[in-house]
């Protein structure tokens, strides 16, 4: 794990956040941490690198140790056909018509059993198991012998999804003792208590810590982009759904009328299989423009991602489906106005004409971002309004004390009261 240590459960990792979100929220963490601790957590994913949820856990679980809470972090690994199996979960919660064959479905479960078979021991002794995402999915019922409570976290946009894909994957989610969602939109039918619980941010981390101005105009230059000119940045895995064809024709509409550079960062994710063919339309659509910088970034190149969104005038995230989307968070915590699609969880982060605004075609794009190359004080206050938006509402501390009185309401096995005291 990168980034901040593994506490030792004196909570001294926690306060260094009190300078950022006040003593009030240190003290009710604390708190909440003093009902839990001692019990033993394990979260498990299909990734440890690359996307939103890896990023999470790995500023998580170093809180959740700190706390006193045995945490781990558990990856399951998986063959090639069962990321494609995934990633066609993954689409298809998103509202792709493409289904799932009957090879899909075998390889989606024996895989699942094969990651039980190594780690059913871990995950039956676990007080809790939170299960990130589809891919994990099946292990509950691959525990029998489980005695804690377990939690499935969907990350996923699942407002409107095929039907026959979620009623395969409704089975194995629907035993569970609770489930969260990042948005009450997203959420579908369960026969279990559903918690809304946007994701976050760590102000203290690599990629969202104040840089200074030497070192994003260094950053800028070696990539060889002009500090000095207007920027727009978009950080995410090269996916479809992230829409990088369509930023690429937002700029080139915008760069009609105003001087722009534009950067398209990121890299891929291990359970996402289509990444090298939607990089490679990037690259041929992005030809023969000097001022569109394709940057594929490895997985640790936090402070370079940090630099670029500095250094940005404008941060898009023009997806076109979204879970929820930390890299709008990000822009907006560093003061950038953020374009965003008006979809999923950007609806929740991005106010319309108070810290960015929501688009839905590239012209409306490009209409946005010259809007806001052309009036830089307007621009300069959405972005004073974007960081404080960030900071009340998607940093990690909200994220643990929404995930602590979960915990506690179910330990307590009263799920609608729980009292913590400042």
């Amino acid at each position: 794990m990168t980034g901040l240590p593994k506490g030792t459960n004196g909570t001294a990792l926690l306060g260094r956040y009190e300078e950022v979100v006040g003593s009030a929220v240190i003290r009710q963490l604390r708190q909440l941490g003093r009902h839990l601790e001692g019990l033993r957590v394990v979260h498990v994913n299909s990734t440890k690198s690359g996307g939103g949820v890896a990023e999470i856990l790995d500023r998580f679980v170093p809180l959740m140790n700190d706390l006193g809470i045995d945490t781990s972090w558990e990856v399951i690994t998986g063959t090639e056909g069962f990321f494609e199996t995934t990633k066609t979960i993954h689409n298809a919660l998103q509202g792709a018509s493409k289904g799932l064959s009957t090879t899909m479905m075998s390889s989606f479960e024996s895989v699942n059993e094969e990651n039980a078979r190594r780690l059913r021991p871990l995950l039956e002794e676990a007080d809790f198991v939170f299960i990130h995402d589809p891919q994990p999915a099946p292990l509950l019922s691959l525990c029998p012998n489980r005695r804690g409570k377990w939690v499935w976290r969907c990350h996923i946009d699942a407002s409107r999804p095929n039907r026959k894909v979620w009623r395969y994957l409704r089975r194995w989610t629907a035993p569970y003792d609770a489930s969260i969602f990042s948005l009450a939109d997203f959420a579908q039918p369960l026969p279990h208590l559903q918690y809304i619980i946007p994701p976050s941010i760590d102000p203290l981390s690599e990629k969202n810590i104040a840089l200074d101005d030497g070192e994003v105009r260094e950053t800028l230059t070696r990539h060889g982009i002009d500090p000095d000119r207007p920027l727009a940045v978009q950080v995410s895995r090269f996916d479809r759904f992230k829409d990088p064809l369509g930023v690429i024709e937002a700029y080139r509409l915008c760069k009609r009328h105003q001087d722009l550079q534009l950067v398209l960062a990121g890299g891929g994710a291990t359970d996402d299989p289509e990444g090298a063919a939607v990089l490679e339309e990037v690259m041929e659509a992005a030809s023969g423009d000097p001022d569109i910088h394709i940057l594929v970034l490895p997985g640790d190149a936090h402070r370079t991602i940090n630099a670029l969104q500095r250094g940005a005038t404008v941060v898009i995230q023009k997806s076109t489906k979204e879970g929820f989307g930390l890299t709008v968070s990000e822009g907006l915590w560093k003061r950038k106005p953020v374009i965003g699609g008006d979809v999923g969880g950007i609806r929740l982060q991005v106010l319309d004409r108070f810290n960015g605004y929501r688009v839905r075609t590239p012209q409306g794009a490009a209409l946005r971002l010259r809007h806001l190359l052309q009036h830089p004080h307007q621009a300069e206050r959405m972005g004073e309004n974007a960081h404080h938006y960030a900071k009340e509402n998607f940093l990690i501390t909200r994220q643990l004390r929404s995930v602590l009185a979960l915990m506690a309401a179910l330990q307590v096995g009263d799920p609608e009261r729980l009292e913590v005291s400042l």
